[in-house]
């Protein structure tokens, strides 16, 4: 993608985006609703035209101010939200519908191949509306795979499963994309969904590219404040840099990338906290506590804090009730403080 523009109307659905994909690689296209990652995603395919950049695909221009290749012609593979199995053909046939050269007999061998790649070669014969969700999402799979295509799009194609399923069947997708060694770009609006299946996310908010990295880089050390709230909860402190730190309630961090006067956001993940016996350690009062099976999550009044802390922890051992008394500990290197931003709800 280079510098992609697509607006329409008066509605810029995106502004200047670029990036890239490379040979063999998953990454995931993370937002929130209407950020532009289905517009991407059609651009990619070639449903629509750019407003202005382009699109390559191996250094061949399909989309942009000198050439629109079309769909049928790009090699690329679709997965869509609703599977859009054709309900009058059997599985089978489904997976061979995109299959246009060859004998019939090849054609069909093909087909068979991917359905047993997807283990559902005995299921040639049956009909969509016989299968479950994931069987189905299993034969879009296949069907978009048997054309041995160069690049594979889904969009948000596991959101129609229940949890269970949906983490079953997204294993059994990423293996069989790695088998095949096929480029995907998958799109989402679940961060843990980007964070378990993709080499790389790029996260965009409102049709711009607010950074585009690892996983793990994308959590451990978002770039900025909306990256930061967009993979997890966050306890946020106002504060004011001065002398190169911030003095919070919590204690004092180092802030050497901040003037002196500016107001910022001292943040740090529930997960980040823990209870200290030390008797220096910060002093404050569970106010309430959530049992969530494998963890609990507490509540905890701090004085100089307008709200309380959130800490999450195992649930093991005694559980530390309200009204307890309770010191607090956290690593100075998994703070991140951010400029201050009007308001703690990204848009």
């Amino acid at each position: 993608m280079e510098n992609l523009r697509q607006v329409y109307g008066d509605r810029v659905a995106l502004d200047g985006v670029s990036w890239q994909a490379a040979a063999g690689e998953t990454v995931c296209l993370l937002g929130h609703s209407g950020c532009g990652k289905t517009t991407l995603l059609r651009l990619i395919a070639g449903l629509e035209s750019p407003t202005a950049g382009r699109v390559l695909l191996d250094g061949e221009e399909v989309s942009g101010p000198r050439r629109h290749l079309a769909a049928e012609h790009r090699g690329i593979g679709l997965v869509f939200q609703d599977y859009a199995l054709f309900p009058h053909l059997s599985v089978l046939a489904n997976v061979q519908f995109g299959l246009r050269e060859g004998r019939a007999a090849a054609r069909r061998a093909i087909a068979l191949a991917a359905l047993a790649r997807v283990g559902l070669q005995t299921h040639a014969d049956a009909y969509p509306h016989t299968l479950s969700g994931g069987e189905q999402q299993r034969v879009a799979l296949a069907r978009a795979l048997a054309p041995q295509p160069r690049l594979l799009l889904m969009d948000e194609p596991f959101s129609n499963l229940d949890r269970r399923l949906r983490d079953q069947v997204r294993e059994d997708t990423l293996a069989v994309l790695c088998e095949a060694g096929t480029t995907a770009v998958i799109v989402t609006h679940d961060p843990e969904e980007a964070l378990r299946i993709a080499d790389r996310i790029v996260l965009l908010r409102r049709g711009r590219v607010e950074q585009d990295d690892t996983p793990e880089t994308l959590y451990r050390t978002p770039a900025t404040l909306f990256a930061a709230r967009f993979f997890c909860d966050l306890n946020e402190i106002p504060a004011v840099c001065r002398d190169g730190a911030v003095a919070t309630p919590l204690g004092r961090f180092a802030a050497p990338d901040f003037a002196d006067g500016t107001a910022v956001r001292v943040c740090v993940r529930p997960q980040d906290l823990a209870p200290a016996d030390a008797p220096d350690a910060v002093r404050g009062q569970v106010i309430e506590r959530v049992f969530l099976g494998e963890s609990e999550q507490l509540q905890i009044a701090l004085d100089g804090l307008a709200q309380p802390l959130r800490l999450r922890r195992h649930a093991a051992g005694t559980p530390l009730r309200p009204g307890t008394a309770l010191g607090l500990a956290v690593d100075a290197a998994h703070v991140l403080i951010y400029p201050a931003a009007p308001s703690p709800f990204p848009r």
